[in-house]
């Protein structure tokens, strides 16, 4: 049975994940607290006049080679950050509430450059801020560590970083959910619509503990992901393929509402038949 096998947030935009149980669906139609926070650039310009504006450039793993080199913990209770080198062992703690100025001295000298931590009020630093959670199966994340010697299961659940994890079902299974006449799935009443696959950058090329680079990866990637696309899915939906995992759109009636870990998950033709 398809079921919501792990759930995760991004409390730093960028930075390590958070697993939850349950998780609920802001007033934007994403998880409360994803990407609540970003690093920013100081030099820009920053002010933000409408929600779902652009926000000038962020500093993520795209730009930062070296953010394996630290491990962070976020505690939404108390809106403590938490940051460990692991190579030394040092940890530091700052309160986003009050410590924030402080939090962005440090990340400038670990980032080499001047950032600016900010918060953002929902959909705060989403990449896709009119969109909502990202998912991908187990199966999806087995057959992708299957290409590559360099990586495990979880070391592609930490280099993909979706929202939702889904068991129970076939690789790519989450692709069926693309296309024109493509069905929405449903977990605990709320409805997700599938908008776009998600296309990758360099992030899921680099080891999650050493920063290694697979050779080749994106080239490699690709083939694979096109040889193995399963029947169900839409061609036509993948502008290429260099693309995994599914962005999706949740419609504003749902808002509000809340899905957790072990939820079943039900075609919606199978929840109206």
């Amino acid at each position: 049975m398809a079921h919501i096998e792990n759930l995760w947030v991004y409390p730093v935009k960028g930075l390590d994940r958070m697993s939850v149980e349950s998780i609920s669906i802001n007033g934007a139609g994403t998880f409360e607290g994803d990407r609540e926070y970003a690093l920013l650039d100081p030099e820009e310009d920053n002010v933000i006049e409408d929600r779902f504006d652009s926000v000038g450039k962020t500093f993520n793993g795209k730009e930062i080679d070296h953010t394996h080199e630290v491990t962070s913990s976020f505690d939404p209770e108390t809106d403590v950050l938490t940051l460990r080198m692991d190579e030394t062992g040092e940890t530091y703690e700052f309160d986003l509430t009050s410590e924030r100025d402080a939090a962005s001295e440090w990340f400038s000298e670990f980032v080499g450059e001047p950032v600016d931590l900010r918060r953002r009020e929902p959909p705060s630093f989403i990449d896709r801020p009119n969109l909502g959670p990202s998912v991908i199966s187990t199966g999806t994340l087995e057959e992708v560590a299957s290409w590559f010697d360099e990586m495990t299961v979880d070391g592609a659940r930490i280099r993909l970083r979706p929202n939702i994890e889904i068991g129970g079902v076939p690789a790519f299974w989450e692709d069926r959910f693309l296309g024109d006449d493509a069905p929405t799935f449903e977990v605990n009443g709320v409805t997700f619509e599938g908008a776009e696959a998600c296309a990758r950058c360099v992030v899921p090329s680099r080891d999650p503990d050493t920063g290694e680079p697979i050779e080749k990866f994106q080239q490699r990637f690709a083939e694979k992901r096109e040889a193995t696309l399963p029947e169900w899915a839409d061609r036509d939906a993948f502008e290429h393929f260099f693309t995994v995992m599914l962005i999706t759109k949740i419609p504003e009636s749902d808002y509000g509402k809340s899905v957790s870990v072990g939820d079943d998950v039900r075609i919606r033709d199978e929840v109206e038949a």
